[in-house]
């Protein structure tokens, strides 16, 4: 059993809902998730938020958040996270926002900097991954695999 059908599983033993709110992805973790049979038991609705007003409008991020701290920062992606569950009276929800390149990147935010919230029952996680400047499918890719491997190690400690 891969690691998105242990997420799967964990979410369908549970009758959780998940969510995603996604910015550098573009819909791939839900559309990972939606290759499995049975998603449909877990998925009810996901959001692509790519531009920071679709941030603020769909998934409730605050503009101050996003003035102070930038789209990609773990704060807008706990918000992301947490405004997506709410919004889907979702259990659990995974967002992602970051720099896929080729260009975007700063000194402070190089290229391949990704952020990720994670909202499960309630409480509330974020971290930040540099994966560097494998190229933007990769990035993204990367980006999936880290959040399916957080997730599924989150749902096991927290869940």
């Amino acid at each position: 059993m891969n690691i998105r059908e242990n997420v799967l599983s964990y979410l369908l033993a549970r009758g959780w809902q998940i969510t995603f709110a996604e910015s550098c992805t573009g819909g791939l973790l839900c559309a990972s998730l939606v290759d499995l049979p049975s998603a449909s038991s877990v998925l009810a609705e996901s959001y692509v938020t790519y531009a920071n007003e679709a941030k603020v409008r769909l998934v409730g991020v605050s503009e101050e958040t996003l003035l102070a701290y930038g789209a990609v920062s773990e704060q807008t992606a706990a918000e992301m996270a947490r405004g997506a569950a709410a919004r889907a009276g979702a259990q659990v929800a995974v967002s992602v926002s970051g720099i896929a390149g080729p260009t975007g990147g700063t000194k402070e935010k190089p290229i391949g900097t990704v952020c990720f919230g994670f909202f499960i029952n309630g409480v509330q996680y974020s971290c930040t991954e540099h994966f560097g400047a494998l190229g933007r499918s990769a990035v993204r890719q990367a980006s999936v695999e880290f959040a399916f491997r957080k997730l599924a190690e989150l749902l096991e400690k927290n869940g």
